[in-house]
């Protein structure tokens, strides 16, 4: 099983928690650290229209941000993450802490919306974390599916970032 990450506040945490996994060049492909709007839509396929309609830190993103990371590397999984990390970059819409993290994989793509009350270090830390999180329990899954993925291969079964 094959994993590529599409980061976006957490500035890389994700592909650097997968690579301190001794053997994670047997499933890690890659990642994209889009930052930038356009680097979202050029590097990832993030509509201009989702973009627009939706922002950079939505649900819409997040999804399309995983779903792009995932067609453009050929992963079996793609694990992405959008937020606003602090202190600045907030709107009364869109608190600081505010994240979205989306994991694709065979069949669908799942959501999910976080807010993080720390520091700019903290939020990253922990949206990092859930984004890990999410991946292993969605690893866990196709794997109980029969898909022929090890979960505990992926971050090692003591790997404190996978909790």
């Amino acid at each position: 099983m094959t994993v590529a990450t599409a980061e976006s506040c957490t500035g890389g945490l994700l592909g650097d928690a997968l690579t301190d996994v001794p053997g994670s060049s047997g499933y890690y492909l890659g990642g994209v650290v889009a930052y930038a709007d356009g680097a979202k839509a050029s590097l990832l396929g993030v509509g201009a229209e989702v973009l627009a309609a939706h922002g950079a830190v939505s649900a819409q993103a997040a999804r399309a941000m995983a779903e792009g990371v995932r067609t453009r590397l050929g992963a079996d999984l793609a694990v992405a993450v959008t937020g606003i990390a602090g202190p600045g970059g907030a709107t009364a819409d869109k608190p600081v802490g505010l994240v979205y993290l989306a994991v694709a994989g065979p069949g669908d793509t799942e959501v999910h919306r976080r807010r993080w009350a720390g520091t700019r270090a903290e939020n990253k830390d922990a949206s990092a974390a859930a984004a890990l999180d999410l991946l292993h329990a969605r690893a866990a899954r196709v794997a109980a599916a029969g898909r022929g993925a090890d979960p505990d291969r992926i971050l090692g079964p003591d790997d404190p970032r996978q909790r």
